[in-house]
């Protein structure tokens, strides 16, 4: 789910700095950027989960402390650009609350010892 939540930050990184008239400009927004910085920012920030999705598959215990993390600055990043593209932002902000949760609960080390 990281790779596909980070594949999907990419996209809107690379769809913001490409044709940034494709989202709506908020006026009287706390967090104003123009859109182009926003896509920069979800396209660093896809890459980034994009790779710590990856580095999980080697079943380390910091690719899970990095992956919390860094999910966690994507959750963020999402929240902060819903009013520009909000269906986006509530799908990914669902994806990256799924992430958390799977990231903080899975125990793989631990075997099931009931017979």
């Amino acid at each position: 789910m990281m790779i596909i939540g980070g594949a999907m930050a990419i996209l809107e990184g690379i769809a913001a700095i490409a044709k940034d008239d494709l989202f709506v400009r908020t006026s009287n927004y706390a967090f104003t950027f123009n859109l182009t910085s926003w896509g920069w920012i979800h396209l660093i920030v896809g890459i980034v989960v994009l790779l710590a999705g990856c580095a999980l598959f080697s079943g380390a215990l910091w690719a899970r402390v990095v992956g919390i993390f860094v999910v966690g600055v994507s959750l963020i990043a999402h929240f902060l650009w819903l009013p520009y593209y909000p269906f986006w932002s509530v799908i990914l902000i669902a994806i990256d609350t799924f992430v958390i949760y799977a990231l903080c609960t899975a125990h793989p080390e631990r075997a099931d010892t009931r017979a």
